[in-house]
């Protein structure tokens, strides 16, 4: 066994240990850190791949920025995880039936790639270019509509969720943009002319008067 193949299996046996801890940590930041470690693995992977820009894409943009934002989000917001897994058991059997049809659909597709004999051999122009120009250049031609559906999904998605976030609750101060701009000077400020309210001390029924040239029945 070469090492090539040892640092194979070490790098999959640890990711594959770090994901399963992902869904079985109890605490949301444990399992975000879970999380990391699967990235940094995968990432190990795609380097012994000979795909590194893929790999340290991975690394900056999911390790570097997603994760770090998921740990501040999960440190400020102190989930109560206990809630979260009252219907766990009850939603196990669908959650398990989607898990393995999901599975089985990435099976069907990636085993056309690992029942060829051999891999395709780049040519020399190719080897010149390198892994990131290649990738550019096949994603902005073969796969430019894919990219652009990608795209406007994306946009879909962060469109929806400002839209959620800002629709009027009860426990959210929903302030109209438009109604703040319309204010006038007038309408933030009134002065109201009161009458001056003088309070007289009553004393209580049975209380020994105050003796004059004394304050409160005291010298």
């Amino acid at each position: 066994m070469t090492t090539i193949s040892v640092l194979f299996y070490i790098f999959s046996a640890v990711l594959l240990a770090s994901s399963f801890g992902v869904i079985t940590a109890r605490s949301t930041v444990h399992a975000a850190l879970f999380l990391v470690l699967a990235f940094f693995n995968a990432s190990c992977l795609w380097m012994m791949l000979k795909a590194e820009f893929l790999a340290i894409t991975l690394v900056l943009v999911y390790v570097g920025a997603v994760m770090v934002l998921f740990l501040f989000v999960v440190m400020m917001l102190d989930i109560n995880t206990e809630e979260l897994r009252a219907g766990f058991w009850k939603a196990f059997p669908l959650a398990a039936l989607v898990g393995v049809l999901i599975a089985l659909e990435m099976a069907l597709v990636l085993m056309g790639g690992f029942s060829r004999a051999a891999a395709p051999v780049a040519d020399a122009v190719a080897l010149k270019m390198g892994n990131t120009r290649l990738l550019g250049i096949e994603v902005y031609t073969n796969y430019l509509y894919p990219l652009q559906i990608a795209a406007v999904l994306l946009l879909v998605a962060i469109v929806s969720a400002i839209a959620l976030t800002l629709r009027e609750r009860k426990d959210t101060k929903a302030i109209d943009p438009a109604l703040a701009l319309r204010a006038r000077k007038a309408e933030r400020l009134r002065v109201v002319k009161m009458a001056p309210t003088i309070e007289v001390a009553s004393v209580p029924v049975g209380a020994p008067a105050a003796e004059p040239g004394k304050e409160g029945g005291k010298a």
